[in-house]
């Protein structure tokens, strides 16, 4: 049976990273934490790629405002698309009622 997923919130994340510059060793530091010293490197190398968007939490990705207000753009016209149908859906319904059209 494997072992639940364990997660680790931002400032833990960043006081491991400062650690880990101040340390000899970061397999060392790893086995003190109970971490894998990749996982240590991967956040490291996260954080230098991207200060104030990395470790954005609970598995979203880290995001720029442009690609924010796309992706919040793209989901806006889905629901939209998905009303348009259901309006269509119901003129079609409406409209073959007992032979007549409704006069709109």
């Amino acid at each position: 049976m494997s072992k639940p997923r364990r997660k680790y919130d931002r400032s833990y994340k960043l006081r491991v990273i400062e650690k880990s510059y101040e340390c000899d060793s970061i397999a060392d530091l790893a086995r003190q934490l109970g971490l894998k010293p990749a996982q240590i490197y991967n956040w490291r190398s996260a954080y230098s790629k991207d200060k104030e968007g990395s470790f954005p939490g609970e598995g979203n990705k880290s995001q720029s405002p442009e690609e924010a207000e796309l992706a919040l753009l793209k989901k806006r016209l889905a629901e939209k698309d998905q009303e348009l149908e259901i309006l269509k859906k119901a003129i079609g319904i409406f409209s073959k009622r007992d032979g007549k059209s409704l006069n709109l």
